[in-house]
């Protein structure tokens, strides 16, 4: 058996963690047309006969313009370091542009076997393919060049077997039926994030986040207390919403999802919190187990 790690990397909206959750089958990653709304290392694992492979689903990568920005490319670039091969993943609905050639001149520096996977073919001609493939051949020299659909679940076969190739290891790193390296706790915490980025569309920012205060279980049912972590009132009067509507809302959502990923009956109660200085966000985060995303 072959085994080892491969890192995802792109701009924002590539599509990472969409592919990363058609390749495992299961919702470990959120998704939202927002940028930048990975913003913790996780890794998905694949099994099959042949192979265990380790998925890094990382943050996009970008010229960042905040401490948070800069957060996000230290995680995306720690990545690029620990695998044995990269994906990187351009959406080819977009031009070729300034976000892409700053991924390529940072790849330049890493010694890694690299993958360029052209996403969201389904959303274009397929006459548009070949040409994408000719815009970004000679900017690089990738291994292979893989044409996907993450979404529709398009070519991911022919993406799994030629990761296959470039498998370095032979020792199976993790449990069969493990499908995260990450717990239940942030699992949950990160299904209410998206939905308060689905549900508060462009009026609350991406720094948003979600924290697990507690969780009790018993044998068929979760009683849980999450907060919500914003820098600004006005924020906070957003997600409450007119008469709490908007978080009744949010958590309705959530809790569904909630059920389906654990199969319990989930009883939710959502708090929103402003944190305004960083540096006593840090602390609230650390207390509560957010070291990564405080450090």
């Amino acid at each position: 058996m072959k085994t080892g790690f491969i890192g995802l990397i792109g701009r924002p909206n590539a599509g990472k963690s969409t592919l990363i959750n058609s390749i495992i089958g299961s919702k470990i990653a959120i998704t939202s047309d927002k940028p930048q709304t990975t913003r913790n290392i996780i890794q998905g694992i694949y099994n099959d006969k042949e192979s265990q492979m380790v998925f890094i689903d990382t943050p996009g990568i970008h010229k960042p313009t905040h401490k948070l920005g800069s957060y996000l490319n230290k995680e995306a670039y720690y990545s690029m370091e620990d695998a044995d091969v990269l994906l990187f993943l351009t959406d080819v609905t977009s031009e070729l542009g300034k976000g892409d050639k700053y991924i390529l001149e940072k790849l330049q520096n890493v010694q890694k076997d690299v993958i360029l996977v052209l996403n969201k073919i389904d959303k274009i001609p397929k006459e548009k393919i070949l040409l994408k493939i000719d815009e970004y051949k000679d900017l690089y020299d990738f291994k292979e060049i893989v044409p996907i659909s993450a979404l529709k679940k398009d070519n991911i076969d022919t993406l799994l077997n030629i990761c296959k190739k470039y498998l370095k290891d032979d020792i199976k790193y993790f449990e069969d039926g493990m499908i995260t390296n990450k717990p239940t706790e942030f699992l949950i915490s990160e299904i209410i994030r998206e939905k308060v980025l689905l549900l508060t569309e462009e009026e609350v920012p991406h720094s948003v986040t979600c924290i697990i205060e507690k969780i009790e279980k018993s044998k068929n049912s979760l009683n849980i207390i999450a907060s919500i972590i914003v820098d600004r009132d006005s924020l906070k009067k957003i997600i409450v919403g007119k008469g709490g509507a908007k978080i009744k809302q949010i958590g309705t959502l959530a809790r569904k999802e909630i059920e389906t990923l654990t199969g319990k009956k989930v009883y939710l109660d959502l708090l929103v919190k402003t944190i305004k200085k960083w540096r006593d966000q840090e602390k609230y985060l650390s207390e509560f187990g957010f070291n990564d995303f405080a450090s």
